[in-house]
């Protein structure tokens, strides 16, 4: 079972702290870069969680914001501690160097939905990986990830395999809102028997009251959100949330508040004019029915 917690957390809060000390001492960036004797860049990526902090470093940045207070000086140290605790996801990806990666690291992705406590996605291309059975995952990867090694994806497909255990936790399982297009179902992925596994897979996991799944059907005509597929991430406690982009020449995370603000916007008004949940799963069941019947064309 995958841990509901990885280090993803502790570096956002950590960074928020940071943030929080340098605008309550009145320094920029800028100001702080060169007392630290290091780029902007290295203060930047601390402040917004992207960094791996070091414990050198954030004694220093507590002398320079004047921190004081014992329990302040505590709960930062436990949290650069928290911050560089392997996550479950890196066995996965060990072995695959990074510039084989097509999109962006899948571990920064996996350590995110690690901290999230909802999901929310939007699909007219790709099954979420959420969704996704192992032949299904391992199918698409090929595809999108030409220069991988056969074991590369095969670590990959674990990945996304284990990723999937949060939504059958016991305790909290992760929510999932999906609105998908009815392309996705009609597209054949790998040969009909495949596809039909696949529906098969997806009418299963319907049955968790945490997983919803609507799908905006061809009579629904053209909406915004067809501009292209996005994930919303609802993360716990404190964090901010973050919507996640895909594309060829790398993946993006919003995490600015208006482009959060207008994503969730753009998945609620799309969640309306698809099918509510028992006709999109009455939908998926005729899929699943054609894709049987003619399980022996490819």
């Amino acid at each position: 079972m995958v841990a509901v917690q990885g280090p993803a957390g502790p570096r956002r809060r950590l960074g928020a702290e940071l943030r929080r000390l340098r605008n309550k001492a009145g320094l920029h960036l800028d100001d702080v870069a060169e007392q630290l004797t290091c780029s902007t860049s290295k203060i930047s990526r601390l402040e917004t969680g992207k960094g791996i902090p070091k414990l050198p470093d954030v004694r220093e940045l507590m002398r320079i914001y004047g921190v004081t207070s014992d329990t302040e000086r505590d709960m930062l140290i436990r949290l650069v501690r928290d911050s560089r605790e392997q996550g479950w996801w890196e066995p996965y990806t060990e072995g695959v160097p990074p510039e084989r990666f097509v999109l962006d690291a899948p571990g920064r992705y996996a350590a995110l939905e690690t901290e999230a406590t909802a999901v929310r996605c939007f699909t007219a291309m790709v099954l979420p990986g959420l969704l996704q059975t192992q032949d299904y995952a391992r199918e698409m990867m090929t595809a999108i990830l030409p220069h991988h090694r056969p074991s590369e994806i095969e670590r990959l497909v674990d990945l996304r395999m284990q990723r999937q255990q949060a939504l059958h936790r016991a305790d909290s399982p992760l929510e999932l809102s999906v609105v998908l297009d009815e392309a996705l179902l009609r597209r054949v992925v790998g040969g009909r028997e495949m596809m039909a596994d696949q529906l098969r897979s997806i009418d299963a996991l319907l049955d968790l009251p945490t997983v919803d799944v609507r799908v905006l059907s061809f009579e629904a005509g053209f909406h915004r959100a067809l501009l292209g597929q996005f994930t919303i991430l609802e993360l716990r406690e404190s964090l901010a949330d973050i919507v996640y982009v895909e594309g060829h020449a790398g993946d993006s995370y919003l995490d600015n508040e208006p482009d959060v603000t207008l994503y969730k916007e753009v998945y609620v008004d799309v969640a309306r004019r698809a099918l509510d949940p028992g006709a999109s799963r009455e939908l998926i069941t005729e899929y699943l029915r054609a894709h049987t019947a003619r399980k022996g064309d490819r």
